[in-house]
């Protein structure tokens, strides 16, 4: 639990912008079925639709998972550091 009572699935990252490797089982989760619809759009819909299709397929769900980043981690900001 963070400073604000929310669980944190995916903390800030130390150095930079965005968020780390998950904390919590739940963000494994959502970044295993993220990489297995990349992979199911690689294996289905890059050789049915081609590649423009198969490019809006990883736009979108990369935008789930940053609105999943950005609901259930830590406040996105820069950081130097410690």
């Amino acid at each position: 639990m963070s400073e604000t009572g929310k669980d944190i699935w995916f903390p800030a990252k130390t150095y930079g912008w965005g968020w780390g490797f998950p904390v919590a089982w739940q963000g494994w989760v959502v970044l295993a079925v993220y990489a297995m619809t990349i992979f199911a759009g690689i294996y289905y819909m890059l050789p049915a639709f081609g590649p423009p299709v198969f490019l809006v397929h990883v736009l979108a769900m990369s935008v789930v998972l940053v609105l999943v980043c950005r609901a259930k981690g830590e406040k996105p900001k820069w950081r130097w550091g410690k």
